[in-house]
């Protein structure tokens, strides 16, 4: 019985670690983003999305679909950093749907001279070949 508990514990922790790892490399992509944004620098910005085709980015206009559309609509909503001012996330759900999933809800704050600007978004993460990408933005 004790080897049981042991085993049972063991697993718990690992598991709660695993779990725990994956959600700061999320953060921390998502951060990294904010740095990136917050620098005026939209390409290192889209570090954070996966750079394919099948790459979703849901907005008011309604779907775009890949990286690079995406990357271009960047650059022509926010040409300059007085239009990008300053962001800031807030997050609300961070929840695991798979080992390689997980699913965010959060708010955005823009803090700019030309009006601030926020909304919601919600985020689907996959871990691809390491490293965790968004893969679907819906964003509002």
């Amino acid at each position: 019985m004790k080897y049981f508990l042991l085993i049972a514990f063991s697993f718990i922790a690992i598991s709660s670690f695993a779990q725990t790892k994956d959600e700061t490399s999320i953060k921390k992509v998502l951060s990294d983003q904010v740095i990136a944004w917050n620098k005026g620098n939209v390409d290192d910005f889209m570090k954070g999305y996966w750079n394919n085709d099948s790459m979703i980015f849901m907005g008011a206009s309604g779907p775009n679909y890949g990286y690079q559309k995406t990357l271009n609509n960047y650059k022509k909503n926010y040409p300059d950093t007085t239009a990008m001012g300053k962001l800031s996330f807030e997050f609300n759900v961070i929840k695991k749907l798979s080992p390689d999933y997980y699913f965010i809800i959060g708010k955005y704050f823009l803090k700019r001279t030309i009006g601030d600007a926020k909304g919601v978004f919600t985020l689907l993460f996959r871990k691809i070949n390491g490293e965790w990408k968004i893969i679907v933005d819906h964003t509002s």
